[in-house]
């Protein structure tokens, strides 16, 4: 298969810092709301539409429809919301709908709908695989469906890879195929871009977002799995586990230079680093091009959307109407009402403006569909084929291997027992530690720090995962709080830390993911080093290798601002804690390593 149609256009060691009150066990990341990048755009950036506003209050006695919506589509779908409650639409009762919706990750929504904290009247993730698993589970507790309807595609956004324009034409973009196999074999070529005529880009640098908690993420390894097997459908869990899978999952992911929860913080990171950082990531195609249109002015070049060529999910982002018992038949009428509205080919057209595309094929694409915005429109479900949609037993089998897989970290958690942790601050900080260390991979290592008391930072032990696991739990649990704070020490220290391992693991060549979380409820209070020392301990960020930094600011005393300029150095995240969030925080962090 080629595409020749139109001339070609020219163109992990975590290092958990925990300096205040550590992070607590992991819950739904996709709930939390990082600080993260701040001076970037923002992830919507919805326009009024017709005069509607996106964040108009319900009428009085509106029926009020809440959904829960994959983030992939949220520019779209705030504009259709605001423009459907401008409208003042009405069921046959007489009553006005008015919609909400909440941006989510896939699988942290169905996290939270499964869990209870989360009861939508609609949820649209991004495949059908999620809703087939939270069925399988809602039926084992409940016995019965949750979603006993089928749920129809609301619009198309296929998944794929976004690539450095001039990368991407080194590998024949856009008229010759390129498929998994290129990937993964650049990923674990020793010459890398040399083995392209291209030596001077170095070795290929590559990153995905985390399938446990992303739709792209777990798509895109499953499209992996069907790839290496030569299958568009009909994929088993044995074939997931067939060590043809398993090894083109290793050659990949042992060669993964970044994970990440989100798409959208990824592509950002790819955007504001450029192409001295990472090559290629998995992503949408909206994704791509909406990042080419925010940091167009910035970037070195261009990015470009791969579809892989033996077949992709185009993500249709089903529409689901719950059947839950807060689900009243009134709402579940207005759901089909709003569902029809977005259906409607005016709607469907605006969805090419926000980089998605129609799910009735026959709507012509228009810019920002094009080569010149960085994709091939040519590309049909006709060219690359849709792959079918996983079950939960393949899902849960494409997860599987991918911790099998994955790079192992190294994490150190630098706790903070300075005398403002006291109460329940430093009894979360223990119990949240000791839940972290319980859930680590057995072959990930975990060394842990504290800094308080006297003034010295102090290590309590670590290696093997498997192997010290009991010992730092007992270690953590005679922790009390007391003295001044010696943060900008402890960040240096830690650093040295991982440095030092760092160094021993690339000497036996040994491929690990290094980073740091810092949690903090105050300011230093008592270092040797001042702060101007403590930046230069920091890794620089333009390595990809390099250690990343977590920062977490704990209640409101903490340096939110020396929290957040920590973090975006390293290529971090900056969060803001308290006891109720702690928990989703560090899922988040799990996610990124």
């Amino acid at each position: 298969m080629t595409y020749s149609e139109k001339p070609k256009i020219p163109g992990g060691a975590l290092v958990v810092v925990i300096a205040v009150f550590l992070f607590g066990c992991i819950v739904v990341a996709a709930l939390l709301v990082p600080r993260f990048l701040q001076s970037t755009p923002t992830t919507g950036n919805t326009p009024i539409v017709n005069g509607a506003d996106p964040t108009a209050a319900p009428p009085k006695d509106a029926l009020t429809i809440e959904i829960s919506s994959s983030n992939t589509k949220e520019d779209w779908m705030n504009a259709a919301v605001a423009q459907f409650n401008a409208e003042e639409h009405k069921t046959a009762s007489g009553k006005v709908i008015f919609v909400t919706v909440k941006h989510v990750t896939s699988g942290g929504s169905q996290k939270a709908i499964l869990e209870g904290t989360s009861q939508p009247v609609v949820w649209s993730p991004g495949d059908q695989s999620w809703i087939d698993e939270a069925n399988r589970v809602w039926r084992d507790r409940n016995g019965s469906l949750l979603i006993p309807d089928a749920c129809d595609p609301t619009i198309l956004a296929p998944i794929g890879f976004a690539m450095w324009r001039p990368m991407a034409e080194a590998l024949g973009w856009p008229d010759t195929p390129i498929s998994w196999d290129e990937i993964v074999a650049l990923s674990a070529d020793p010459q890398g871009w040399a083995s392209k005529g291209h030596p001077e880009w170095g070795q290929f640098k590559f990153g995905h977002t985390h399938p446990d908690y992303s739709n792209v993420g777990m798509l895109s390894l499953t499209s992996l799995a069907y790839s290496s097997v030569g299958k568009t459908e009909g994929l088993s869990a044995d074939e997931v586990y067939s060590e043809t899978v398993v090894e083109a999952f290793r050659g990949l992911e042992q060669n993964t230079y970044h994970y990440g929860l989100q798409s959208r913080p990824l592509m950002q990171i790819l955007a504001q680093r450029g192409p001295e950082y990472l090559h290629a990531v998995t992503t949408s195609e909206a994704e791509t091009l909406k990042t080419n249109a925010e940091y167009a002015a910035t970037m070195r070049y261009p990015l470009v959307f791969i579809f892989p060529a033996k077949g992709t999910f185009w993500s249709e982002q089903p529409y689901c109407i719950l059947d839950g018992d807060w689900v009243t038949d009134d709402q579940k009428d207005a759901a089909k009402i709003f569902q029809t509205y977005l259906l409607d080919k005016k709607q469907q057209e605006m969805a090419i403006t926000y980089y998605l595309r129609p799910v009735d094929e026959s709507i012509p694409l228009h810019a920002p569909l094009t080569l010149d915005g960085g994709t091939d429109p040519r590309v049909t479900r006709s060219r690359v084929p849709a792959l079918q949609s996983p079950s939960a037993d393949i899902s849960s089998a494409v997860k599987d291997v991918f911790h099998q897989t994955k790079k192992k970290s190294t994490i150190v958690l630098l706790l903070d027992i300075s005398g403002s942790m006291e109460g329940d601050k430093i009894k979360n900080a223990v119990a949240s530690s000791i839940n972290f260390v319980n859930r680590l991979d057995p072959n990930d290592e975990v060394y842990v720090m504290v800094f308080g008391g006297d003034g010295q930072v102090y290590e309590l032990g670590g290696g093997r995962a498997a192997d010290v696991g009991e010992d730092l739990v007992q270690k953590l649990n005679g922790l009390f709080a007391d003295g001044n704070t010696p943060l900008y020490d402890g960040v240096c220290r830690a650093l040295e830390k991982v440095n030092a391992l760092q160094a021993a693991d690339k000497a036996n060549e040994i491929k690990r993911l290094y980073g740091v979380v810092l949690l903090s409820d105050g300011q230093d209070t008592s270092s040797v080093n001042t702060q101007n020392q403590m930046f230069n301990c920091l890794p620089s960020g333009e390595n990809v290798e390099g250690t990343k930094v977590f920062t977490i600011a704990y209640g409101g005393d903490a340096d939110a601002d020396l929290m957040l300029r920590i973090a975006n150095r390293t290529n971090g995240k900056t969060f803001t804690g308290d006891p109720e969030s702690i928990e989703t925080i560090y899922i988040a962090i799990s996610a990124e390593q």
